[in-house]
């Protein structure tokens, strides 16, 4: 009998605004156990590059950690991305939300000039050479091409965004709701959600999507 595949998933916080896309992040756990799959997550032990107010948008004169907060999400069970190991795991996968470009990477500040935090860096370039699939929702493609450069992948429809992943190498594709794009070469599969204005229900497609896409090259 096949053991259940394994994902490792890079979580950036708790919240849209200042950490991981709650929706997306959630989704894609459900769609991993869904179709007969294992996680677990991990997030960088670093204090948010600021926090975000949901209700209001602003922002708030307080710190939080990053792993801490992305705890909340995984009920406790999560560990420091500094434990992750490429060999423990068949693939792994990025949710969105603005902690990728505010926590895991600074793509929210610096555009295609970004610099993506090595922990971060080092688990996707370790998946790669090993052949195993990488998926990434929403801004998260972003970080893929910073690292991976000649990848093809897609963001939506940000004509911004697009321009920044091609500066960086990458090769964009316009995509529309819960539609993926699929680099077998690198075995990179990527979807828009949430770059997209987007029902939950269209959220869900893509990240069932990418997921079945991952299981599919493990």
């Amino acid at each position: 009998m096949n053991r259940p595949k394994k994902f490792a998933v890079i979580l950036s916080g708790c919240g849209v605004y200042d950490g991981a896309e709650i929706h997306e992040a959630t989704l894609s756990l459900y769609f991993i156990s869904k179709h007969g799959g294992m996680y677990e997550m991990f997030a960088p032990d670093i204090d948010q590059h600021h926090v975000v107010n949901h209700l209001t948008g602003d922002e708030m004169k307080e710190k939080r950690n990053v792993l801490v907060e992305a705890a909340r999400i995984a009920r406790g069970k999560i560990r420091s991305l500094l434990d992750f190991k490429a060999e423990d795991f068949d693939g792994l996968l990025l949710p969105g939300g603005f902690g990728v470009a505010k926590n895991l990477s600074d793509y929210a500040f610096k555009g295609a000039e970004f610099t993506v935090l090595p922990e971060v860096e080092k688990a996707i370039k370790d998946m790669v050479a090993t052949g195993k699939p990488v998926g990434a929702l929403c801004i998260a493609p972003v970080v893929l091409a910073k690292v991976l450069g000649d990848v093809e992948l897609t963001i939506g429809q940000d004509t911004v965004t697009a321009s920044d992943v091609e500066k960086l190498g990458g090769r964009h594709r316009q995509t529309a709701h819960g539609q993926v794009v699929a680099d077998s070469r690198h075995k990179v599969v990527t979807t828009p959600c949430y770059m997209l204005d987007s029902t939950i229900a269209q959220i869900g497609e893509g990240a069932e999507k990418v997921v079945l896409h991952m299981m599919e090259w493990m």
